[in-house]
């Protein structure tokens, strides 16, 4: 007796990206350890993949110039990213014990990420149970690097930057982060350097440059 087989379809269910607001990325990179804090800065400044940042060699940063080279991983775009001076110094901080900047080399890329994961996770609840707010336990590494993607956006209203940004190679994968957030009214806190030290201050600080009056710089950075 034959038996019909017919194979079944998958069908995809796409769910919307769990979006974390500022207070709550800026509370739980302050409340992990340095390492791990300096892990989690580097993904929601940069939005790269969390493979992509496992695998940083100290010669991906270039102090001087303020970016971090980005090795691509599942078929992305390389790309050349900017990072803060801040970062850029928190990094610094970190042991130069082999070439690679997170992890050891001699062990498996795979196995030492999921052993950073757990460790991750426990920090995370942690800093959850503290702060007793359960939003963050829903913070994934992924969830850093959604929310540079919308954010970005939010500030560019360029979607073309935003997939330059995440490495994308189609565009329908970007389309994701332009209705993802409702951010409110476009409120502004200004702010005026008078000299470079002040706007470099400012942008450090995550103003953006507007213009110029009367010979100074305007600055603005959303409430």
């Amino acid at each position: 007796m034959q038996i019909r087989f017919e194979k079944p379809r998958y069908r995809r269910i796409d769910k919307t990206p769990f979006i974390p607001s500022q207070l709550e990325v800026d509370q739980l990179i302050a409340g992990v350890g340095k390492k791990m804090s300096t892990f989690l800065r580097l993904l929601s400044e940069t939005g790269m993949r969390v493979g992509e940042a496992w695998n940083l060699n100290w010669t991906d940063i270039d102090c001087e110039r303020g970016v971090v080279n980005v090795t691509p991983e599942k078929g992305s775009n390389a790309r050349q990213l900017k990072i803060s001076n801040q970062l850029i110094a928190i990094v610094n901080q970190l042991p130069r014990k082999q070439e690679l900047i997170f992890r050891n080399p001699s062990v498996d890329a795979i196995r030492s990420l999921k052993c950073h994961r757990k460790n991750f996770e426990k920090q995370r609840r942690r800093v959850a149970d503290r702060l007793q707010n359960p939003r963050i336990q829903a913070i994934g590494f992924k969830s850093l690097r959604h929310w540079k993607a919308t954010t970005e956006y939010h500030r560019t209203k360029d979607i073309l930057h935003v997939m330059r940004l995440l490495g994308h190679k189609n565009i329908k994968n970007t389309l994701v982060y332009t209705h993802l957030v409702d951010f409110g009214g476009d409120e502004f806190v200004c702010k005026v350097a008078k000299n470079v030290e002040e706007a470099k201050v400012l942008v450090e600080s995550g103003f953006d440059y507007v213009t110029d009056v009367d010979g100074m710089k305007l600055f603005r950075k959303r409430k």
